[in-house]
């Protein structure tokens, strides 16, 4: 499986099902720089998380944060559409973890009950949904389960860090990249992109309330030759640095995810 291969696929669903086939979910979070992203979302979750609590990771990917909990004794329910990742997921999944893995779809979430979850997090899917009607259903649902003193959390793309992050890949991009010359909008391939205001207006609109916005990953991708070369020491500075910027207004457009979370 290539891009022009997978742009070929028209059905939504098959092609973000092919899309695991080119992206390794499983390691794309292992580098020190990707680790950002990671460390900086457990932070954020552990300040609401206490014992006892239920996890819903809805678009779990390979399992990172499913495992990360389920490794800490916490009962995990987790829903991934991908093969690959499923497959991925299932190769680390231990005897002792309370992990309950389904292989669903985010609008779709019928396999849960009313009320069932205290925290509950949709990484995957709006990273995936073009339409404004299926993101809404997915927002929805991970509304419905979730109990009425909840706290979700919500990631997106960012499409206006994503210009920088492809120009420092390629120097040709801003002749040959698929963006609007005029208003540099991402094309949505393979992956869907929004701007902070955006992500705004979409948990808006599906009735949540925006309790904290948090550049999850920064320029971490950009700094990533020079974050993986930092000794263990330094390393923990950078993110202490990172925390200490992550949520300042003026950073939360300059980062390649967005981490939002939210009540119902």
């Amino acid at each position: 499986m290539n891009f022009e291969e997978l742009y070929q696929i028209k059905d939504e669903i098959e092609q973000i099902n092919r899309t695991y086939d080119i992206f390794d979910e499983e390691h794309r979070l292992c580098s020190k720089s990707a680790r950002v992203e990671f460390l900086t979302t457990v932070k954020y979750i552990e300040k609401y998380l206490r014992p006892g609590m239920k996890i819903l990771d809805i678009g779990a990917g390979a399992g990172a944060y499913s495992l990360y909990f389920a490794e800490k004794g916490y009962e995990v329910s987790a829903l991934e559409l991908a093969d690959n990742n499923i497959a991925a997921f299932r190769r680390n999944i231990k005897p002792e973890h309370k992990i309950g893995l389904t292989q669903g779809n985010a609008v779709d979430l019928s396999c849960y009950p009313d009320e069932s979850f205290d925290i509950v997090l949709m990484f995957g899917p709006l990273y995936h949904l073009h339409s404004e009607d299926d993101r809404q259903k997915a927002i929805a649902e991970a509304k419905r389960v979730a109990k009425k003193d909840a706290v979700l959390f919500f990631a997106f793309i960012g499409n206006d860090m994503i210009f920088i992050t492809e120009l420092n890949y390629d120097s040709n991009y801003i002749k040959t990249g698929d963006f609007d010359q005029e208003t540099f909008k991402m094309d949505d391939f393979p992956f869907v992109f929004h701007t902070l205001d955006g992500c705004r207006k979409i948990l808006r609109d599906g009735g949540i309330e925006i309790l904290r916005e948090v550049a999850s990953d920064g320029v971490s991708e950009l700094m990533a030759e020079k974050i993986n070369k930092l000794d263990d020491e330094d390393y923990e500075t950078y993110l202490r640095y990172h925390w200490y910027c992550c949520e300042k207004p003026e950073m939360l457009g300059r980062s390649n995810h967005l981490l939002f979370v939210g009540k119902k």
